[in-house]
């Protein structure tokens, strides 16, 4: 073990960020890249974009959960996270390779659609990336104590992630996607082989003296854990068997009932009363207010070049790009700025959920001037640095509230779990949202969604308990 992770210095919180700074960046490559190429490189509309991005969250709602319990359960390699953030990062490399080149590998599989072959490359971009995302972030609690330390563990994470992610914008909005996506391939392989062999991970993970240890992990045990997403999953599941089918509908009776059997679930989660005896309900709640948060966030990630493109129509497909890259950088670059050096200090004093908590208001505020102001593209840039206070939040916060709400032991399990708080919002974004934008005018709907999501979601994030240092 290096004398720098013995002492939990800087340098090492560091060094234990750049497994999860290699996936980070592949997925703002994804982010910056995947709508804008496929829209105006291949011609692909608004809704079949959707698609595409839906086979991301179906990949990580497999993936993530089967990589979490595996790698609590298995060592080799020297390693039980090291293993999966390797693999994942060599494929995630070569699938960012790929992207740019999608008619060249249909063409030479002898594939005449373009859609099947985007969707194929995406999904694998995505398994890969979801292989790792859930071992970079399991091994920060892994090698971390409860308390300040993990806290800072996870801030340092997205401080250093983050500023990684802003290189990411800014070679786009200069140099373009293309430029982006090439170099993206270089540094996701050299990030993700590099830093794991020198992290040494403990080959025994420890049970916390909180922990009430559950029976073994079964089919049963997973589904009560995510009670408060059972609305997403059947929406999810019934949305898809209408797209494999393709079956139209002229209702929507199956979204009033998902959305009612949601809510329902959301708010006996949130108003349940965490104790020591169940520390699962904890987990549900943090499940509960995570998920209306990515529906926000996912939401503008997605159709954010369809609202461009209605309120900028004289942008060209480049400057188009440009300026979606320009866009998340500066969203970037404040919430690489943020997480170690503005919240994790704020969280000490006032407390992680509630610091989380105001960091989701401001955002929904902030969605709601983007309807109003933000098309024109200098208000739309600064609108994004307020924006970047609740992502900063998002992507770091609520890794350390919810690994102190869960066994220690199980800590890739939950992890696993956790992240279908992100991705069957994601799934419904593509499914439902996506298609419910294509057949609006206006649209200044994409942020007005967001809005809403990000105000549920606040008053969400009021209802989960801070962690007793006791």
């Amino acid at each position: 073990m290096l004398a720098i992770q013995k002492n939990l210095s800087k340098s090492f919180y560091m060094l234990l960020s750049l497994p999860a700074t290699a996936m980070g960046f592949a997925l703002s490559v994804q982010i910056s890249a995947l709508s804008w190429i496929l829209t105006t490189q291949y011609g692909l509309d608004i809704h079949q974009v959707g698609l595409v991005w839906a086979a991301g969250p179906i990949a990580g709602i497999l993936g993530q959960v089967i990589v979490g319990i595996i790698s609590d359960n298995v060592w080799f390699w020297n390693g039980r996270r090291r293993p999966f953030i390797l693999i994942g990062g060599v494929l995630a490399a070569m699938m960012l390779l790929a992207l740019p080149n999608i008619d060249i590998v249909s063409s030479s599989l002898g594939i005449s659609g373009l859609l099947g072959v985007a969707i194929a490359v995406a999904l694998t971009l995505d398994l890969s990336i979801n292989i790792s995302f859930n071992p970079t972030r399991a091994i920060i609690a892994d090698v971390t104590p409860e308390g300040d330390a993990r806290t800072k563990g996870y801030t340092w994470m997205q401080t250093v992630s983050g500023s990684f992610g802003v290189l990411a914008y800014a070679v786009g909005a200069t140099w373009g996607n293309f430029i982006l996506i090439y170099l993206g391939a270089g540094l996701v392989f050299f990030l993700s082989i590099l830093a794991p062999f020198f992290i040494s991970e403990p080959k025994e993970l420890l049970v916390s003296q909180r922990d009430v240890i559950q029976d073994k992990v079964s089919f049963k045990m997973v589904l009560m854990n995510i009670k408060p997403l059972w609305g997403f999953i059947i929406y999810d599941i019934y949305a898809m068997a209408l797209q494999i089918s393709g079956i139209k509908t002229d209702h929507y009776w199956a979204e009033v009932i998902a959305a009612i059997i949601t809510l329902y679930f959301v708010v006996i989660t949130l108003f349940a009363k965490e104790s020591r005896s169940d520390n699962s309900i904890g987990f549900r709640k943090v499940l509960a207010a995570h998920s209306f948060s990515w529906v926000g966030v996912q939401t503008m990630f997605v159709f954010i070049i369809a609202f461009l493109q209605d309120k900028m129509p004289s942008l060209s497909d480049d400057d188009l790009g440009k300026v979606i890259a320009m866009s998340f950088l500066i969203l970037s670059a404040v919430s690489a700025l943020l997480p170690a050096f503005v919240l994790e200090p704020v969280a000490k004093k006032i407390g992680r959920v509630k610091t989380h908590t105001y960091c989701i208001a401001s955002m929904a505020v902030g969605y709601g001037l983007v309807v109003m102001f933000g098309d024109v593209k200098e208000v739309l840039y600064l609108l994004m640095a307020l924006l970047g206070i609740g992502w900063s939040a998002i992507i770091s916060l609520p890794f350390a509230i919810m690994s102190e709400k869960v066994e220690q032991s199980r800590m890739g399990l939950y992890m696993g779990l956790f992240n279908l708080s992100v991705v069957l919002p994601q799934l419904l974004v593509s499914l439902a949202i996506g298609l419910f934008i294509s057949k609006v005018a206006d649209k200044s709907v994409v942020f007005q969604i967001s809005a809403i999501a990000l105000a549920i979601s606040a008053l969400a994030w009021t209802k989960v308990q801070e962690h007793s240092k006791a």
